[in-house]
């Protein structure tokens, strides 16, 4: 299979005002070498400077409105691409970010990546907003199959910090994470839906330390329809294959260097990927 376009997609938290910090983590996003990648909860102007500066062979668009925190994409030239702000994926609150719609033609084909960064939040409220705009991106699907000429023609994947964080409840009646991963995985299976979650070098992206009390989490992920294909990476521990490759704090060995590495780039690990045909 031959390669036709690799993507990265990374929350780096607060991203804003810290030069240091930002030229890091732009270095970072360079040395990843991605065609597409997508950037969440950036918050300054700094950033779009060092970017420009640092990776001129790209060009950038980022989400706009009232939010403090909006997704940036950028693609390498000579790339063609068209990108659309998803004002829908704000599930009717003007504070959540927009989805951001990147369509790339290569070779005569489209390929539809939608990054979000949905509501997190333990209660009820944050798991429904995230209920609703996680059922909008699985829907998107077939209205980009009756745009591409029919079920199952469009090629199209959506991904970023979808927070799946489960909801706590009294009374036993608490939503573990597994269980809201579950619920949409089945749905994505769904015949009209016909995608899936791709596995992952490591479940866990999220870590805020280990002087945290919140653990590792899984939170960020890629689903793609089932007409698209990936490139295979090994997984670390356990012999299998994997077609996510996460690069970040996971790959340190101690809690030290884990905690030195968020608080040089982010509480989230970056994830990679790339399609083929």
């Amino acid at each position: 299979m031959a390669k036709v376009f690799s993507v990265a997609s990374w929350n780096v938290e607060h991203f804003k005002d810290d030069p240091t910090r930002v030229n890091r983590v732009v270095d970072l996003v360079k040395a990843q070498n991605p065609d597409v990648f997508g950037l969440y909860e950036v918050e300054g102007a700094t950033v779009f400077n060092a970017l420009v500066a640092k990776m001129p062979n790209y060009t950038f668009q980022i989400t706009e409105g009232v939010q403090t925190q909006e997704i940036l994409v950028g693609i390498k030239k000579p790339l063609t691409a068209f990108i659309t702000q998803k004002t829908e994926f704000r599930s009717g609150t003007t504070h959540m970010r927009p989805g951001q719609l990147v369509t790339v033609v290569k070779d005569g084909k489209n390929y539809a990546l939608l990054f979000l960064h949905l509501s997190s939040g333990t209660d009820p409220r944050g798991m429904g907003l995230r209920d609703d705009m996680l059922e909008r991106a699985f829907e998107f699907r077939r209205s980009l199959d009756s745009a591409a000429g029919g079920a199952g023609k469009a090629r199209y994947l959506f991904l970023g910090d979808l927070n799946t964080m489960g909801m706590d409840y009294p009374f036993d009646q608490a939503i573990e994470p597994e269980f809201e991963l579950k619920k949409w995985d089945k749905y994505a299976a769904r015949a009209k839906i016909a995608m899936r979650r791709l596995p992952k070098s490591h479940d866990a992206t999220f870590f805020n330390g280990s002087t945290s009390s919140l653990p590792p989490s899984n939170l960020d992920h890629v689903y793609a329809s089932s007409n698209l294909q990936f490139k295979k990476f090994p997984h670390p521990t356990n012999g299998t294959q994997v077609e996510v490759e996460v690069r970040g704090w996971v790959n340190e060995t101690t809690n030290a260097s884990k905690d030195a590495w968020i608080g040089k780039f982010s509480d989230h690990s970056l994830l990679y990927f790339e399609i083929h045909e």
